[in-house]
């Protein structure tokens, strides 16, 4: 049984001054997914590596997904985990200035991915969103200091063998979230969670992937490939 959740979250373009820019690169400020189409219920084609820049053929008119190319991978990405550089500053996608041009486009569902799509807008109840942690989290800091990638990786945990052997041998329902599964974002508490024996931490599939929570915060503190 596949549950969907689902809230539209706002990101507020910022205010700034800054010199007019064509953004034609952005960086993934995390290990960030990219997906045959604009959401969550697509699947993961590939993964940017957190620091690694990709080439930003421009995003959704909304301003949460943007198509990207990294290497031989193409599709799209979650827009509040991809940051351009503006006047020596690095800013994410959604708060980049209006002088920043950044090209709309728009998306086509195709056969390959329709049942993918049907499959997470089954909807269910709306009732929260994953916060992404590069609007105010812990990776604010890192952005605001110009430095990418890091701060992903300082927050992960890595699991055990016998905790991903439990994990595969119990897996659990999907839950459909608004936005993207990275370590540092948070879980609302609405979302049923699942025990590890002899773990400090709890999991839950999310978007199609994976991910184990601090308890206390449900913060995620790795995602599971």
């Amino acid at each position: 049984m596949i549950s969907a959740i689902a809230l539209a979250t706002a990101f507020p373009v910022a205010a700034q001054t800054a010199t007019a820019a064509t953004a034609t690169e952005a960086s993934a400020v995390t290990n960030l997914n990219v997906r045959s189409g604009p959401g969550p219920q697509y699947n993961v084609v590939g993964v940017i590596p957190g620091g690694d820049a990709a080439t930003l053929d421009g995003c959704l008119e909304s301003g949460s997904w943007c198509k990207v190319n990294y290497g031989d991978t193409q599709g799209w990405a979650y827009a509040p985990y991809l940051a351009v550089s503006v006047d020596e500053q690095v800013i994410v996608v959604p708060e980049r200035p209006q002088t920043v041009e950044i090209s709309t486009v728009t998306y086509e569902d195709t056969a390959e991915t329709a049942d993918n799509q049907r499959t997470g807008g089954a909807a269910g109840a709306t009732i929260g969103a994953l916060v992404a942690y590069a609007i105010g989290g812990p990776v604010g800091g890192v952005i605001a200091g110009g430095i990418l990638g890091g701060a992903a990786g300082s927050a992960a945990v890595e699991p055990s063998t016998e905790t991903i052997t439990y994990i595969e041998s119990n897996p659990v329902e999907t839950v459909y979230l608004d936005g993207e599964v990275a370590v540092g974002a948070g879980v609302p508490s609405e979302v049923t969670t699942y025990e590890l024996p002899e773990a400090e931490y709890r999991y839950v599939n999310i978007n199609g992937q994976t991910v184990l929570l601090d308890p206390e915060t449900g913060v995620i503190v790795q995602v599971i490939r």
